[in-house]
Formats: structure tokens, sequence, C-alpha cells
């Protein structure tokens, strides 16, 4: 791979569905699909909003070890990301990634106490295209 920040940016930038993974208090991987990031800085940093009352929060502030993972089904590329995920309620953060229509999911808008941001930080992943695999840090 050329430039893993351009080619696994431009992955993130058109999946439509994010694959996204905590750990519960088992330490088994819980894995759901979210909406896409709302931001991201570069691949390192990737910003998503959920609720503060969701299960994924909740195993995030137990243990912040987190997966993510973006594919393109028609070229059959994906890239999956390994690294810790932050629970973020601070204004400036949550206004920065607000969109219109978000009151549907926080009535109470920025300032809804079930509003907060999830910051995914990347330590290394591994991107998989043309049938092969290759590791990466980032």
């Amino acid at each position: 791979m050329k430039d893993a920040v351009e080619t696994i940016g431009n992955l993130i930038d058109k999946a439509g569905v994010s694959i996204v993974s905590s750990i519960d208090s088992d330490g088994y991987p819980n894995t759901k699909a979210m909406l896409p990031p709302r931001k991201r800085e570069g691949i390192k940093s990737i910003y998503f909003s959920t609720n503060t009352s969701s299960l994924r929060v909740n195993q995030y502030i137990k243990n912040p070890k987190a997966c993510l993972y973006f594919y393109n089904k028609r070229f059959l590329k994906g890239v999956m990301l390994k690294g810790t995920m932050e629970v973020l309620k601070d204004t400036e953060i949550k206004e920065l990634i607000w969109n219109q229509g978000d009151e549907m999911f926080y009535p109470q808008g920025i300032s809804d106490p079930d509003y907060c941001v999830l910051k995914f930080t990347a330590s290394k992943g591994r991107y998989y295209s043309n049938l092969k695999s290759e590791d990466f840090n980032i």
C-alpha cells in the first residue's frame, strides 16, 4: 500500500457502515454496526456520536480496548483498526460533531445527558485488498 492514510481514509469515508467492537466483562468481543464516523483526523483519530446510556459506552469505560472495521463490498477491500476508545462528554467536542437532525436521538440537544462522543485512537491495523492482507502501524 503506497499511502496508508489516503487509501484507508478513502475506504472509511466511503463506507456506509462502521463495525465497532468492544470487550465485555467476561473478556469476549462485542461487535455492532454503527453509522459512519462523524469526524476523523487522518486514520489515527476517529469520532462517533452515541448514547451515553448504551452498552458500548459502559464497556469502553471499563475497558478502552477497541477495534473498528470498514469495508468496500464491491471491491472486496477492508481495513481493521485496533486501538482504544474514549468516552468524551465535554461540550466543545460534542458541538464539533453535532449534525442537524441529531435532536431526533438527543431531544435536549448538545446538552442532552444521553449524548456523548466516542473517540477512537488507532495504534495499528490490517488492510485487505487484491486477495492479500497487510499489517501496518499508525
